[in-house]
Formats: C-alpha cells, sequence, structure tokens
C-alpha cells in the first residue's frame, strides 16, 4: 500500500516568509549554497508534530482530530526574531531565525503530542523548542567547514523581522524531490476567536436617538 509524508505545522504569512529570507540574505551569500541547503523561503514553517509515512485512510482521522483539537484555542501573535543553530554553534546541523510565543502555543504542542498518540503515532522525546528552520548543514561537514558557519552566524545581527496571527493548524504533505521538498495542504482547520474580543455593534431595543 502507498504511503505519504506528513506533518502537522503552523503556517507563515508571505510577508513575514519574506522578511526573513530578505534578513537572512547577508549569510547565505557568506555561507553559499555549497555548505548550507537552504530552506525556500515558501516553505518556511513552524512544525508542531512530524508524523512521518502514514497511510492515506490515516488522513480522515488527522482531519478530524485537527477540527477537533483547534476548537479549544483562539488566535494568537507570534514574533520572529533572532537566530541560532541546533544542536549548538559549535556543531551545527540546523539554522534556524527564533519564534517568540505565549505559553498557549505550548499547550497547543502538548495537545498534539496526545492526539497523535491517540491515532498510533510515536511521541516526540526532545522538549519542545519553537523555531523556524532556514537552512541545513549538509552532510560530512570539515572542521574549517563548522568553524565558519559558526562564526557567520554568531557575525549576523538579526533583529526583530516582524509579528505573524497565528489562526490555524495545517495538515502538510511532503514530496522529496530531487530540487527539495514540495508542500501540499492538505486539510487546515482554524482556531475557535476568542469571544471576548468581538467588538459589540448593537444592544437589541436600543434606540439610535439615545446614543447621540
Amino acid at each position: 500500500m502507498s504511503v505519504l509524508r506528513a506533518f502537522i505545522a503552523i503556517e507563515l504569512p508571505a510577508t513575514i516568509q519574506d522578511a526573513i529570507q530578505k534578513q537572512t540574505t547577508r549569510l547565505r551569500a557568506a555561507l553559499g549554497d555549497d555548505l548550507i541547503r537552504w530552506i525556500p523561503s515558501h516553505n518556511i514553517h513552524l512544525t508542531l508534530k512530524f508524523l512521518g509515512d502514514i497511510a492515506p485512510s490515516h488522513v480522515d482521522f488527522l482531519k478530524q482530530m485537527l477540527a477537533r483539537e483547534t476548537e479549544a484555542f483562539a488566535p494568537f501573535d507570534v514574533q520572529i526574531s533572532g537566530l541560532g543553530c541546533f544542536p549548538s554553534s559549535k556543531r551545527p546541523r540546523v539554522i534556524w531565525t527564533g519564534l517568540h510565543a505565549p505559553a498557549v502555543l505550548a499547550s497547543i504542542h502538548r495537545n498534539m503530542e496526545a492526539a497523535t498518540a491517540r491515532l498510533g503515532y510515536e511521541k516526540e522525546e526532545r522538549p519542545f523548542s519553537p523555531h523556524l528552520t532556514i537552512g541545513r548543514v549538509k552532510q560530512n561537514p570539515s572542521t574549517a567547514d563548522l568553524q565558519k558557519i559558526r562564526l557567520a552566524v554568531e557575525s549576523t545581527q538579526l533583529g526583530s523581522i516582524g509579528t505573524a496571527r497565528v489562526d490555524s493548524m495545517v495538515l502538510f504533505r511532503s514530496d522529496l524531490k530531487p530540487t527539495g521538498a514540495v508542500y501540499t495542504k492538505l486539510f487546515s482547520a482554524k482556531f475557535k476567536p476568542d469571544p471576548t474580543a468581538l467588538q459589540r455593534t448593537a444592544i437589541p431595543g436600543e434606540d439610535s436617538r439615545d446614543a447621540a
């Protein structure tokens, strides 16, 4: 039976993706494409749960789960700023920009882990560290390469890139191509708006003349 590679993520507005691309231009130029496999700006996202290879028949279960889980949360804002490496600047494997979010994001991640575990997916043991991957170090870098990456990242000052409104979670399909990954949106579930944030537009029975 055929399978598809999938993950659950928060999608970023194109304006934020473009801003990340613009503010990391000098870093990309300094390191080039031989050392780093850079993520195209339109593919930059916040992964909440990597599912791996799944059966197509599981897609409907995942859609139902997302629709159910998003009802427990309201939209919120995240700030994008800063730059770093995983697992460390001395042993860089991933280059990322920082993402600063309210505590609700950690709650959403915990719920995703629990909900997908109930569907039979393995739990992630590593602690949740919100970030946006912008590049991956290619295999077998030399000591000199690692030093070059560390110095380039540490010398790059990346301030506030912008603020993004998060109002949904997305189930993506990922197809690995020779030119890089191609992401296809399979389903999007919106968070439930906070009713206390809605503006009162009228009071039943109120005469407009009394409000003048």
